[in-house]
C-alpha cells in the first residue's frame, strides 16, 4: 500500500503514546517481580492466593478489552479511555504500597488490570487513526519497541532499589508511582484527538448519522479465521512466568534469571520497529507466520534442553518472536476490519486470546506439577505448529487470503 501524500511515517501522537507506554512499563516492570515477594514475605499470603490474585486480575483485563473497545467505537472517542486506563494503573501503585492485607492487594491489582483493560483497545485504535495505513506496521513496531524498553529498565531498577532500600518493598511501590504519573501527564498534555463525525468515518452522511453497530455476522471471514487461529495458538501460550520458572529450574540463580528475562526484553525492543517496517513491506500476515514458527522452535527447545546454557539464547529469540507478533497482530487486524470498528475488533482479539491464555497457564501449572517441567513447552510447541499450519492452509484459500 502506497502512503498518502505528505503523510509522515510516524506522527507525534504515536511517539507520545510510545513514551507513555515506556514510563508506564518502567513502573509496571519495577513491581512485577516484587508483588509476589511482598504478598508472601510481608503479608504472609500462600502461593495459592498469589495465583488466585493474578488469575482474577488478568481475567478482568481480558474481559474489559472488548467492552471498552466497543464503547470507544460507539462514542467515537479514544483518548478518554486511554487516559482513564493509564490513570487507574498509576493509582494502583500507591494502593499496593498502602496494603496491609492480601485482600487489599487483590483490590489494587484489579484496579490496575481494569486500567489495562480500559485503555488497550482504544489506544491501539488511536494509533491506527494517527498514521497513514502504509505505515501502521512501523507505528505499532515503534510503540512496542518503547514499551519493551521500559521492560528492560524496570526490572534493573527494581534490583537496584531492592539493594538500596534493603528489600523495603513499600518504598519501591511508591517510587514506581512517579514514572507512571509522568506517562499520564504526557498523555493528557500532548496527545491530540479530533472527534470524528460519522461522515468522516465513512459510515453516514452528516444529516443521516446511523448508530454504531457491531455485527459479528458481517465481519470479514479473514478476521474470524485469524481469531480462531490465534485462540488455538494461545492454548499453548502460557504465562511468561513459566519461562522464568524454567530458567530457574535449569539451575540459574534468581539474579541471573532476572537478567535472562532482561535479555528477552532487549531483543523485543531492538526488533520491534524493524518487524513493523518489514510488515509494511511484505505484509503483516507473513511476519506473523514467521513469529508462529519461531515460537514453536523456542518452546520445543525449552522443553528439550537440560542445561541453563541455552537459556541465554532462547530468551533473546523469544524476544524476537514477540517483536514479530505482538504489535503486528494489530496491524494485521486493521487490514481486515473497517476503521470505525477497529477498537472493538482488537478488543475481541485481545479478550479471546487473553482468556484462552489464562486457561493455558492453568493447564501449564498442572502439567508442570503432575507430568514434568518440560510438558508445558511441548504443548506450546505443538499448538503453535498446528496454528501455523492452519494459518498457512487458510491463506491459500482465496476466501481468506488478502
Amino acid at each position: 500500500m502506497e502512503p498518502t501524500e505528505n503523510k509522515k511515517p510516524i506522527s507525534r501522537n504515536v511517539v507520545i503514546m510510545g513514551l507513555v507506554s515506556l514510563f508506564n512499563d518502567i513502573a509496571s516492570e519495577m513491581i512485577y517481580p516484587i508483588v509476589p515477594l511482598f504478598l508472601n514475605v510481608v503479608l504472609g499470603a500462600p502461593a495459592t492466593i498469589i495465583g488466585v490474585i493474578e488469575g482474577i486480575a488478568e481475567s478482568m483485563a481480558s474481559i474489559l478489552k472488548v467492552i471498552s473497545g466497543w464503547f470507544s467505537d460507539k462514542i467515537r472517542r479514544r483518548k478518554l479511555f486511554v487516559t482513564a486506563g493509564y490513570s487507574l494503573s498509576t493509582i494502583s501503585k500507591l494502593l499496593i504500597g498502602l496494603a496491609q492485607t492480601w485482600g487489599f492487594v487483590l483490590f489494587a491489582r484489579v484496579i490496575d488490570r481494569i486500567g489495562k483493560g480500559t485503555r488497550t483497545s482504544a489506544r491501539d485504535a488511536l494509533i491506527l487513526e494517527s498514521v497513514d495505513p502504509a505505515y501502521r506496521g512501523r507505528a505499532f513496531g515503534l510503540h512496542r519497541s518503547m514499551d519493551s524498553l521500559g521492560a528492560v529498565f524496570g526490572p534493573l531498577l527494581a534490583l537496584l532499589l531492592i539493594h538500596l532500600y534493603s528489600s523495603n518493598y513499600r518504598m519501591i511501590f511508591y517510587i514506581a508511582f512517579i514514572p507512571s504519573l509522568v506517562g499520564v501527564i504526557l498523555l493528557v498534555l500532548f496527545v491530540k484527538e479530533k472527534r470524528k463525525s460519522a461522515e468522516e468515518l465513512g459510515i453516514a452522511k452528516p444529516k443521516d448519522e446511523k448508530p454504531f453497530r457491531f455485527n459479528w455476522k458481517e465481519m470479514d471471514p479473514r478476521f474470524k479465521m485469524f481469531l480462531l487461529v490465534s485462540m488455538l495458538f494461545a492454548l499453548g501460550n502460557s504465562s511468561d512466568a513459566f519461562l522464568i520458572l524454567r530458567a530457574k529450574d535449569l539451575g540459574l540463580a534468581v539474579t541471573l534469571t532476572v537478567m535472562a528475562y532482561v535479555t528477552f526484553n532487549i531483543t523485543y525492543f531492538l526488533f520491534s520497529y524493524p518487524a513493523g517496517w518489514l510488515s509494511d513491506k511484505i505484509g503483516a500476515r507473513k511476519v506473523m507466520m514467521i513469529g508462529f514458527w519461531l515460537f514453536a522452535l523456542v518452546y520445543l527447545f525449552f522443553g528439550l534442553t537440560g542445561s541453563s546454557f541455552w537459556v541465554w539464547f532462547l530468551f533473546p529469540i523469544y524476544g524476537i518472536y514477540m517483536a514479530l507478533t505482538d504489535g503486528i497482530s494489530k496491524a494485521y487486524i486493521s487490514e481486515l476490519v473497517p476503521k470505525e470498528k477497529s477498537a472493538t475488533a482488537i478488543g475481541a482479539y485481545l479478550t479471546a486470546t487473553g482468556l484462552i491464555m489464562f486457561v493455558a497457564s492453568t493447564l501449564a501449572g498442572f502439567l508442570w506439577k503432575y507430568v514434568s517441567p518440560s510438558a508445558p513447552f511441548y504443548l506450546g510447541a505443538a499448538t503453535a505448529t498446528i496454528a501455523a499450519i492452519l494459518f498457512m492452509t487458510l491463506l491459500r484459500n482465496k476466501k481468506y487470503a488478502l
